[in-house]
C-alpha cells in the first residue's frame, strides 16, 4: 500500500492560510480578557512550558519552545518582573538558573487556556457532528505535523526578511 499523496500546492497554501486565520482568531479571542491580556503569546507559550516542566533551565525551554537561548532569556526578565515567574540557582551548577511558576504566573495561564478553551468549545460547539470528530481525529497528525516544521525553515524565512513568527519569535541566528 502506497501513502496517499501530499497535498497539491494550492491544498497547501489552503492549509497554511486556514492555520493562520485560526491563530489570529485565538489571539483576538485571547485579547478577550483576563489576567494574562497584558502578555504576549511568546510569554504566554513560556509560562505554559515553565509549568509542564517545573525547574527547567532555560536552554531545555529554548529547545522545547524552539526559540533561541537569547530571547528565553528576554521573556524570562520580563516574566521575573512581572512576578509571573522566579529564577533559583541550581544546586549542581552555580553558573546555571532553574525557572519556576509563581501562583500569579499559574492563574495568568490558567486565564489564557480558559478563555481559548471557551473559545474553541463556542465554535465546535456550532459544527456539525461530523466536522467535530474530524477536527479531534486530526489532532494526532497536526502534532506530528509541528514537529516536521525544521528549524531551517524559519531561518529561511528570516533570511528573506519575514517577520518573526508570533509564536516561536525569530530563528536563531
Amino acid at each position: 500500500m502506497t501513502d496517499p499523496t501530499p497535498g497539491t500546492p494550492a491544498e497547501i497554501r489552503e492549509l497554511a492560510d486556514v492555520i493562520a486565520r485560526l491563530r489570529r482568531a485565538m489571539r483576538r479571542a485571547a485579547r478577550a480578557g483576563g489576567d494574562h491580556e497584558r502578555l504576549s503569546v511568546a510569554q504566554l507559550e513560556l509560562l505554559a512550558a515553565v509549568a509542564e516542566r517545573p525547574d527547567a533551565r532555560p536552554g531545555e525551554l529554548a529547545q522545547v519552545l524552539r526559540l533561541a537561548p537569547n530571547s528565553v532569556t528576554t521573556l524570562t526578565h520580563g516574566l521575573v518582573a512581572t512576578g509571573l515567574i522566579t529564577r533559583r540557582g541550581d544546586a549542581h551548577d552555580r553558573r546555571a538558573i532553574r525557572l519556576l511558576l509563581t501562583p500569579t504566573g499559574a492563574r495568568a495561564l490558567d486565564s489564557w487556556r480558559s478563555v481559548n478553551e471557551a473559545a474553541l468549545t463556542t465554535a465546535m460547539d456550532a459544527l456539525p457532528d461530523r466536522e467535530r470528530a474530524a477536527v479531534i481525529g486530526a489532532l494526532p497528525a497536526l502534532t506530528r505535523l509541528v514537529e516536521q516544521i525544521p528549524e531551517s525553515t524559519r531561518a529561511q524565512d528570516r533570511d528573506r526578511g519575514a517577520p518573526p513568527d508570533p509564536v516561536l519569535g525569530p530563528a536563531p541566528t
